[in-house]
C-alpha cells in the first residue's frame, strides 16, 4: 500500500511526461493537417460549411500549419514556437465549430462540452507545451546539449 501512495503522489519524470504529451498532441495535429489534403471533407467541404472564405487555400493553409507544428512537436524542436499557431489553429476551431452549438436546437451546453472535449484537451496540452517546453528528450534539448 505504501509504494501505491507513493506512486500516486510522487512527482512524475518531466521528461518522460513531457514527450507523451508532445507525442499525443503532435501526431493528432500531424494527422488532421494530412486529412486537410487528402479527405475533401475534413478539407475544403468542412471549411466551406464553416463559411472560411476562400476554403480551398484556407484549408490548406491550416493544414501546412498542422502538418509542420505537429511535426516539430512529435520530435521536440522549437516546441514552445510551434505551439503558438497551434494554440492559434485550436482557438479558431473552437470559436468556430463549438461555441455555436449553443444556440442550435436540440444541442445546448452540455452537447457543446461533451463535442468540444478532445479540442479543450488539445488547448491544455499546447499551453503546457508553451509552458515547459519539448523537455530532455527531445531535439530541442539535445541541441542544447551540444553548445
Amino acid at each position: 500500500m505504501n509504494s501505491i501512495l507513493r506512486f500516486l503522489f510522487k512527482p512524475a519524470p518531466g521528461s518522460a511526461s513531457i514527450v507523451l504529451i508532445r507525442l499525443a498532441v503532435g501526431l493528432i495535429f500531424l494527422t488532421q493537417g494530412i486529412l486537410k489534403y487528402t479527405d475533401r471533407n475534413m478539407g475544403v467541404v468542412r471549411f466551406t460549411r464553416i463559411g472560411f472564405p476562400h476554403p480551398y487555400f484556407t484549408a490548406h493553409f491550416v493544414g501546412t500549419f498542422e502538418i509542420a507544428c505537429g511535426f516539430l512537436l512529435l520530435i521536440g524542436l522549437w516546441t514552445r514556437a510551434a505551439a503558438v499557431p497551434l494554440l492559434i489553429v485550436i482557438s479558431t476551431a473552437i470559436v468556430t465549430t463549438k461555441l455555436p452549438e449553443l444556440s442550435r436546437a436540440n444541442q445546448g451546453f452540455w452537447f457543446m462540452v461533451s463535442d468540444a472535449r478532445t479540442d479543450f484537451a488539445m488547448f491544455c496540452s499546447l499551453l503546457f507545451l508553451l509552458a515547459v517546453g519539448g523537455g530532455d528528450w527531445s531535439i530541442g534539448a539535445s541541441e542544447r546539449r551540444r553548445e
